[in-house]
């Protein structure tokens, strides 16, 4: 398969950046997206030239890391998928495809694909924890938790922070992010001695870092690769009126 990639590229945090174009040719359908980049870069070094900087890590739709704009969608058109998972079957062959890094104030560029997505390190930082000493594990059964929280907990504890939710969302929110790790402590005994305190510090931290309000467009829900619900947010809202009142 043979494609022509537009690609962002921009030096440094504070110089402008542009689209450029690239061909890559005899790509496997089955080759990642990621793995095409691997090919122009690696043509990109045999010319002497400066090769794209993207971020990746697992490359298992695991870590979250390898986040980008492709043809206007984050992680690209297919859903439950992260840009490491995304095969290039997905596309029709010959096909013109542009990818560009998140667009978030909150995450600024620092080199051509790659963003800074500390703003979300430093919202887990003001509450994303426990931090009360709960012991060794008790006996089974010694903490009773109802299988439908245990399971939304699961759900919710699979957010990988990609930033996904920010990158299609048009205010920039994080709501689903914070939500998403205000959810699986919230659900968990272990979490309830810290819970008025981690949602109001990390929303107040999540305000401070820029992100915008939810704008309840299901966008986020939409893109996210691991299909976290918006009903989390719900539950954010929830847990935050709760904090307000006690």
């Amino acid at each position: 398969m043979n494609f022509t990639l537009k690609i962002w590229r921009q030096k440094n945090p504070t110089e402008k950046g542009k689209l450029v174009t690239y061909a890559v040719t005899n790509i496997p359908p089955d080759a990642s997206f990621l793995e095409v980049l691997d090919v122009l870069n690696t043509d990109l070094v045999r010319k002497g030239e400066e090769p794209v900087a993207f971020d990746h890590d697992c490359r298992e739709g695991i870590c979250g890391s390898c986040g980008i704009m492709i043809e206007g969608r984050a992680h690209g058109p297919n859903r439950k998928a992260a840009t490491c998972e995304l095969r290039m079957r997905s596309f029709p062959d010959g096909d013109t495809l542009t990818v560009e890094p998140w667009r978030a104030r909150p995450f600024p560029v620092i080199k051509d694909l790659v963003v800074d997505r500390t703003a979300f390190d430093r919202i887990m930082q003001a509450g994303g924890y426990v931090s009360v000493k709960t012991g060794q594990a008790p006996d089974a059964n010694a903490i009773p938790v109802p299988k439908h929280h245990a399971e939304e907990a699961m759900d919710a504890a699979a957010c990988i922070g990609c930033g996904a939710c920010v990158a299609t969302c048009p205010n920039g929110s994080a709501m689903l992010f914070v939500a998403a790790k205000v959810s699986q402590f919230a659900l968990l005994p272990q979490g309830h001695a810290e819970r008025k305190e981690r949602v109001e510090r990390m929303l107040a931290q999540m305000d401070k870092e820029g992100f915008g309000a939810c704008s309840n467009t299901y966008a986020c829900e939409a893109e996210c690769p691991k299909q976290i619900s918006v009903e989390h947010i719900a539950r954010l809202n929830r847990e935050f009126v709760r904090a307000k009142a006690l």
